[in-house]
């Protein structure tokens, strides 16, 4: 994921994260149990029923969409345009798919990784740090409201490894006050070309790993919580402990990525479970890395661990919640707790 403030793709990405925050939190008025002091992520998550659709297209202001020339980019360059009649503008976001994929096809709560780059309706130019070719791809959600409405529009329905070009008009941006930090005004249409890479797997994927022994018992369901089963006679944990059972073959996290992670958390002195991702309206969580949002054991746990990879966290309190416990007084005071975590995803 960029790193770089001024860049726009992290205002896309930013805005994508705080919604896929929401979800995970299901709605709730309480914080997400996950969260530290510095993290409330308490609001109403927007659902996928009443994310923007694509209209059907003006004949006209499809011709003009047809008519942008794409350029591949060669090597690790981000791809160009060229627009035959500037400056180019239509009245709702208009969509043309170059390359059909051929994978799955994108659910409306799909997590798709997506590469885009933005350019200027007027001219053509790239807008500058709007494009991910160069980097990473980014994490959306096609049908979840909230972010720029004509990323939705453009990406519903597509399938992994689709390539294409949209024409999207202030309304499906950044509105009547547009974006001056990136040079686009409230009467600026733009020009995104996208790549459709994959869909962020549901659960963890790899090679199953034998725990050691003396440390809780895990029973995974894809649909539900899992059942962790803590030993009798169980010593409290002096120390973190992260072990593998799953262990996955993407990429290393390190600190500073963005990481997407399902998860059932139970308290260790009775094994019961006091949060999920798996709740009615939640999903994976995202945190970042190093960053303030969720307590530390999750952060040392993630660093150097690779996507895919599931693992049992034995978390002493001052892994977790130390002296003064959760914000919300879920979980008390210097309590220990156990989670199960999947790495689904790091941008």
């Amino acid at each position: 994921m960029p790193t770089k403030a001024s860049r726009l793709t992290s205002v896309v990405a930013a805005s994508a994260a705080a919604m896929l925050a929401l979800s995970a939190c299901g709605g709730d008025s309480d914080p997400d149990p996950t969260s530290d002091a510095s993290s409330d992520a308490s609001s109403s998550a927007s659902s996928s029923s009443g994310a923007p659709t694509l209209a059907e297209p003006d004949p006209k202001d499809a011709k003009k969409v047809e008519a942008i020339e794409v350029t591949a980019g060669k090597g690790k360059k981000a791809p160009s345009i060229k627009i035959e009649d500037a400056p180019l503008s239509v009245g709702e976001t208009t969509l043309d798919v170059k390359k059909e994929g051929s994978g799955k096809a994108l659910a409306s709560d799909a997590y798709v990784e997506v590469d885009l780059a933005m350019f200027s309706g007027k001219d053509g130019k790239a807008i500058e740090g709007s494009e991910t070719y160069t980097t990473k791809p980014i994490l959306l959600q096609p049908g979840m409201e909230g972010g720029l409405p004509g990323l939705s529009k453009a990406l519903s329905g597509q399938k992994v490894g689709a390539h294409g070009v949209a024409v999207m008009p202030p309304k499906d941006l950044f509105g009547e006050q547009g974006a001056p930090q990136y040079g686009i005004d409230g009467k600026d249409n733009l020009v995104l070309v996208y790549d459709v890479r994959s869909v962020m797997p549901e659960t963890a994927e790899g090679k199953t790993v034998k725990p050691k022994e003396g440390l809780p018992e895990v029973k995974f369901h894809d649909d539900g919580p899992a059942d962790i089963t803590i030993p009798k006679d169980a010593p409290k944990p002096k120390k973190l402990v992260t072990q593998k059972l799953i262990e996955g073959e993407g990429e290393t996290i390190k600190e500073g990525d963005q990481v997407m992670a399902s998860y059932t958390g139970v308290h260790f002195k009775d094994g019961k479970v006091f949060d999920t991702s798996f709740k009615e309206g939640g999903g994976p969580y995202p945190f970042v890395v190093g960053q303030p949002g969720t307590i530390p054991a999750w952060h040392k746990a993630a660093e150097g661990a690779k996507v895919g990879d599931r693992l049992l966290v034995v978390v002493p309190s001052k892994e977790g919640y130390g002296k003064e416990g959760s914000p919300d007084g879920s979980i008390k005071p210097n309590e220990d707790l156990v989670f199960v975590m999947d790495l689904l995803g790091a941008y």
